[in-house]
């Protein structure tokens, strides 16, 4: 799994010739995926203020909006891939034309469903 991490507000931030560019290498690494047949899935999330954050409060759910402002980054999506090796799917996020921009990518492994594997 590729975990996309960016700047809230850097796409306003760009150019629309920048941000075209950055939407078409997004697109050309999905189609690279989607023909090598390492695309498992994957999505963009909604707007950060949009977020419903769940903790538990003396033993009961509480619900607020929003997760925590002061963050310098939020989660903004997910590409699932299913690759040979780590290495490859680290050379994949690093090409991610997020982190040109200050956003970062955690690659991280999906547990099967037994979860043995921990």
């Amino acid at each position: 799994m590729l975990m996309i991490y960016n700047r809230p507000g850097f796409l306003e931030e760009l150019t629309e010739q920048e941000r075209t560019a950055l939407f078409g290498e997004v697109d050309a690494i999905m189609a690279e995926l989607s023909e090598s047949g390492e695309l498992v899935g994957g999505a963009a999330l909604a707007d950060p203020s949009l977020t419903k954050t769940v903790v538990g409060r003396d033993g009961q759910p509480a619900v607020t909006d929003g997760p925590f402002l002061e963050a310098k980054e939020h989660f903004a999506g997910y590409v699932g891939v299913d690759c040979e090796t780590e290495e490859r799917a680290v050379e994949i996020a690093s090409r991610w034309p997020d982190v040109k921009y200050g956003g970062y990518m955690e690659v991280r492994a999906v547990m099967q469903e037994s979860g043995t594997e921990m």
